[in-house]
C-alpha cells in the first residue's frame, strides 16, 4: 500500500481545500476571523482526518471513527459554502462547482467507512 497522499479521496479533498483557499482570498476583510477562517479550517481538516484514518488502519474502529470525523468536517465545509453563497461572496457557478466537489469527496469518504478492507484495514 502507498501513502495517504496516494488516495484519490485525499487528492480530491486537498484540491478542493486549495480551491476554497484561493476563492476565499476575495472574501471581505471583516470575514477574516469568521467565515474565511472557518471554511479554510474545515476544508483542510477533511484532508488531515483522512491522513489520520489511513495511518491508523491497523485499528478498524479507529479507522472508521476518523473517516466519520472526516465526513463531518466535509459536511461543515458545505455549511460554510452555503453561508458564503448566501452572503454573495461566491458566484452561483463557483458555489455549485465547490459543492459538487465536496459531495463527491463525501461519497468517497463514505465508501471508506463502508468498505474499510479496500483501504488496507484488517479486521481483528
Amino acid at each position: 500500500m502507498g501513502t495517504f497522499q496516494d488516495l484519490k479521496v485525499y487528492k480530491k479533498a486537498f484540491e478542493l481545500a486549495m480551491e476554497i483557499f484561493e476563492i476565499s482570498k476575495k472574501f471581505p476583510k471583516e470575514e477574516t476571523y469568521s467565515l474565511t477562517d472557518q471554511i479554510r479550517r474545515y476544508s483542510r481538516s477533511v484532508c488531515s482526518t483522512i491522513a489520520e484514518a489511513y495511518r491508523k488502519r491497523r485499528y478498524p474502529m479507529y479507522f472508521i471513527s476518523k473517516c466519520s470525523d472526516s465526513d463531518m468536517e466535509n459536511s461543515e465545509t458545505q455549511v460554510w459554502l452555503d453561508f458564503a453563497e448566501a452572503c454573495q461572496y461566491l458566484q452561483k457557478t463557483e458555489f455549485d462547482k465547490l459543492k459538487s466537489k465536496s459531495q463527491e469527496v463525501g461519497k468517497m469518504i463514505n465508501h471508506m467507512i463502508k468498505y474499510p478492507e479496500k483501504y488496507g484495514v484488517i479486521a481483528n
